[in-house]
């Protein structure tokens, strides 16, 4: 029985294309009633959300607030010992004429020393190459043809978190091909859409593969931790072994839900349109591209071949004075983020030639603009975050908000667990507003990371509670800039798919997903394990 209840017309535009979307399309009357209040808490955070300005923006507005504070507070003496200096500490007003001169004598190297800018902007050649000779979406193509049927929901979720390493390539490639995968097999093709968009966005800090966000974010989290302690060094895949293995926990958890919970309740609702009409064939790699596959991974196991085989010898160049690998002084461990780029441009060259989509040197060089094109709104935001970071550790405003917040925290004598838990879940509701990993991390690390310090919580795992948080609540947020695409992907086969359907079927991922997935950090950390290369759980 479909439901009575009016829809609304939501305009939306992705990537410059439009889309013309129902919100609150029709449900089955069941499932509606469950979830009207659902529905109108989301639509309230919809509005909400869509009157915040950009994030850039908003980092212009907190540099300019920042300022004005600092002039505020600096009139004021405090008594807060500052750890760095062993003396007290003294809020410096930026608005003063000295301190506004040197902005603007600063202002250049302050953005281009901004440490997340170089990170991305290396890794991103690298995944560029990879991407547009075709090389990522052949191996993602490779994996789909050669799965059982029996492993295909927890192997279009593992492909799906794979394709964290390039970009969009799970949004535009993996999700749309999930749908019609199984249509092919006669199962319900919006169980399939949902299983990779849980992987793709709600596993979205869960991979085995080293990708652009594990030094992206580690960056952030590095730049907070100076804010209280400059001698502070994190290595970029301190997180790793913790987000290795959540790829186990999202994929079991995955596919459990849609294949016992989704897809029924799909197959009972929701039937697909009778004239779907004629859907794109699932095209199989050419002899000529299955030929440019093989030589482009032999390519990538040598070099990784060669990698280990330098890393090898105790005396290798490699490591540390003192012959270690994992030490952040080890040269191979700051060199995580040209060994990324090299990871993917090789292969991506490679693949190029073979398959013909590279004739010439130039297009290798094209496809490193093509990637840095789509990295301009990114240096836009970077520009301004560079900036808002740059006042905030200046001013001494995090620093006294770090000490503070930490002997207020300490006074409360809640357990570190609870006080981790409460990252996590006031990190899935901000992700709410602000979708975007790398600026709400900007805008939150600056007072979580030292603020947890104060309490002897590593910024390691202050960081993957913040990962955790932000990842499982992205299926749910309508402020997900591929959220409303995801949509228009359903209706290719239940054409009255609105967003309301959407949030229907990954709630139960979203609400999963962040209660597991936290009591398996939890876990993991009583356990002991690492968290990934060089980090601790304690600081202090």
């Amino acid at each position: 029985m479909r439901s009575a209840r009016k829809s609304r017309r939501l305009h939306v535009s992705v990537r410059g294309k439009k889309y013309d979307l129902n919100w609150g399309a029709h449900m089955d009357t069941s499932s509606t009633q469950e979830l009207t209040r659902v529905q109108r808490l989301l639509g309230k955070i919809e509005v909400v959300g869509n009157k915040l300005p950009d994030p850039a923006v908003i980092f212009l507005f907190g540099m300019l607030f920042i300022w004005a504070l600092s002039w505020l507070m600096s009139g004021w003496s405090y008594e807060t010992i500052d750890p760095r200096t062993g003396s007290t500490i003294v809020i410096t007003n930026l608005l003063s004429g000295d301190q506004l001169a040197s902005f603007l004598s600063n202002l250049v190297t302050t953005f281009t020393g901004f440490a997340p800018l170089g990170v991305v902007l290396v890794a991103m050649l690298g995944v560029g190459v990879a991407e547009h000779s075709g090389f990522i979406n052949a191996g993602i193509k490779r994996m789909l043809d050669v799965t059982p049927k029996r492993l295909l929901t927890p192997s279009i979720i593992l492909i799906a978190i794979v394709s964290h390493t390039a970009t969009d390539a799970g949004y535009v490639l993996v999700i749309p091909l999930a749908g019609l995968i199984y249509h092919a097999m006669g199962r319900h093709p919006l169980a399939g859409i949902a299983a990779a968009f849980a992987g793709v966005s709600g596993g979205f800090s869960a991979n085995f593969v080293p990708s652009a966000i594990d030094p992206l974010l580690q960056s952030f989290t590095q730049s907070a931790a100076q804010i209280l302690d400059p001698t502070v060094m994190l290595n970029p895949l301190n997180n790793y072994y913790f987000t290795a293995l959540s790829s186990i926990v999202i994929v079991i958890l995955g596919t459990y839900l849609t294949d016992k919970v989704i897809e029924p309740r799909l197959n009972a609702t929701t039937k697909i349109d009778d004239d779907i009409g004629d859907l794109p064939a699932f095209e199989e790699l050419s002899t000529r591209e299955t030929s440019a596959l093989r030589w482009a991974t032999l390519a990538m196991f040598v070099g990784i071949g060669l990698l280990v085989a330098a890393l090898w010898p105790d005396d290798s160049p490699l490591r540390s004075a003192d012959g270690a690998l994992a030490d952040y002084t080890a040269p191979v461990m700051r060199s995580i983020v040209p060994l990324i780029f090299l990871l993917f441009v090789i292969p991506g060259v490679v693949y190029g030639y073979v398959s013909g989509t590279f004739k010439q040197s130039r297009d290798v060089i094209m496809a490193m603009s093509k990637a840095m094109e789509g990295m301009s709104y990114y240096m836009v935001m970077a520009f301004f975050c560079a900036l808002f970071i740059a006042a905030f550790s200046q001013s001494n405003l995090g620093a006294l908000m770090a000490i503070n917040g930490g002997e207020f925290l300490k006074g409360l004598g809640l357990p570190t667990a609870v006080t981790i838990v409460g990252i996590v879940l006031l990190t899935g509701f901000v992700n709410l507003f602000v979708g975007s990993a790398s600026a709400k991390w900007a805008l939150l690390g600056p007072i979580f990371v030292p603020m947890l310090m104060q309490l002897g919580i590593s910024p390691d795992l202050t960081q993957a509670a913040y990962r955790l948080g932000d990842s499982s609540t992205n299926i749910i947020t309508p402020l997900m800039p591929y959220f409303p695409l995801v949509v228009v992907y359903c209706q290719k086969y239940v054409k009255d798919t609105g967003i309301g359907t959407l949030l229907s079927m990954m709630l139960p991922y979203s609400i999963v997903f962040l209660v597991v997935w936290t009591a398996f950090l939890l876990a993991y950390w009583w356990i002991g394990l690492p968290l990934g290369i060089g980090a601790s759980y304690t600081y202090g």
